[in-house]
């Protein structure tokens, strides 16, 4: 389990062993055990998803695994105001008139947002989100890779995917993920998602990598790469001692974004 960054009363650290003991406990049993209101244990569940300490689904929760992602529109909110802060540094690092690749992702879509302000970009995502937003802008050339759509999140994957991003190289790829190891290896969920972003990481002259501080130490089935292969890491606290060795040696710059 990761440990928490914040204290945990008794209640939230027996939801953590009930859910971890039987695998899925409803909203309601713990509003019967507990005592409580369905709003208090509502608040309990999303500050614990937000510690990577169990995952909420539809009325439930169930303990967190490295097979399955947390929900996509659980993702949206989870650290939020992080995303927020990594998705400004790096809109600063990209200037007007250049072209990048953005992935699979909520912290790419933050990004997505952050860049609004900016004056003739070249964007090409896998995301249907970031195209849906980006596109907006007159001034932007958005173009959305082929591929099979994803019906959770609007991601688009497959061999037709990376046929398409093998026809390009551009300035920056702007790489979310799910998870760091105490390795520096980069995790995710999905097989076909983690192809793509190993394209797009091929296929950009510079990889910016956007991770908030839950991130770290997270567990993921699926190897995507490692911290070694980015040009910067953008994050929201410092990560551990061990991640800072593996970066200078590799010579990947840190940005901590407040």
């Amino acid at each position: 389990m990761i440990e928490p960054s914040v204290s945990l009363n008794k209640r939230q650290q027996s939801i953590i062993r009930w859910v971890e003991t039987d695998g899925r406990v409803t909203v309601q049993e713990m509003v019967q055990r507990y005592q409580v209101t369905v709003q208090t244990i509502r608040r309990d569940l999303t500050l614990l998803a937000s510690q990577r300490l169990l995952n909420r689904v539809h009325g439930a929760a169930e303990p967190v695994n490295s097979t399955r992602n947390i929900a996509y529109q659980e993702r949206q909110i989870l650290n939020l105001g992080a995303k927020q802060s990594i998705a400004r540094a790096i809109a600063a690092h990209i200037p007007d008139n250049a072209s990048l690749f953005i992935n699979i992702g909520t912290t790419t879509e933050t990004i997505a947002h952050a860049l609004m302000q900016h004056n003739g970009l070249q964007v090409i995502t896998n995301n249907l989100h970031v195209a849906a937003l980006m596109s907006q802008k007159p001034d932007f050339r958005v173009v959305v890779t082929s591929g099979e759509v994803r019906a959770t999140d609007g991601g688009i994957v497959g061999e037709a995917t990376l046929d398409f991003i093998r026809q390009f190289k551009l300035d920056y790829g702007i790489i979310g993920i799910s998870a760091i190891d105490n390795e520096g290896t980069l995790l995710d969920f999905d097989y076909r998602e983690v192809k793509v972003a190993q394209s797009i990481i091929g296929h950009s002259r510079q990889v910016f990598l956007a991770a908030d501080h839950s991130k770290f130490g997270r567990k993921a089935m699926v190897q995507l790469g490692n911290l070694s292969q980015a040009n910067r890491l953008f994050t929201d606290k410092p990560p551990s001692a061990e991640i800072v060795r593996l970066m200078n040696e590799s010579d990947v710059s840190l940005e901590v974004c407040r």
